[in-house]
């Protein structure tokens, strides 16, 4: 699984996007960083950016991942795992798609306002230490 963790600007991030659920019902109203499956023989990062386009309607650059502090990847379950990279949106304005019902900017202090979905919550809390520097 990969996120991307849209930023407003990569270079001195402020703000992040974050986008509400609105399908599967159990995770309706949950808040996560946009992102999804990678195919296979799909690179990680070109399933960043398709998924970005399919959910968001955007293009977006590609930035650095974001790695977990102590493993390779962000556990999600015994079966997957999750890859962060930042991105900064070039074309389009972001908007929900079909599995989401809003997208918000958030900042440092904002993050810890809304219900991230389990796999997201700890990289929100890396986060808040790292945007506004």
């Amino acid at each position: 699984m990969v996120a991307a963790i849209i930023v407003d600007d990569l270079r001195r991030p402020r703000r992040v996007l974050a986008a509400e659920r609105s399908t599967p019902p159990a995770l309706r109203g949950r808040w996560e960083f946009p992102g999804g499956k990678v195919e296979p023989r799909e690179h990680p990062v070109a399933a960043l950016v398709r998924e970005t386009a399919e959910e968001l309607a955007v293009d977006i650059e590609v930035g650095a991942e974001l790695v977990h502090p102590g493993a390779a990847c962000w556990p999600i379950s015994a079966a997957y795992e999750l890859r962060c990279w930042f991105a900064e949106v070039v074309r389009g304005i972001p908007t929900p798609g079909d599995s989401h019902h809003a997208v918000r900017w958030l900042a440092a202090d904002d993050l810890a306002t809304v219900d991230w979905l389990d796999a997201d919550r700890p990289v929100a809390a890396l986060l808040r230490s790292r945007l506004g520097c």
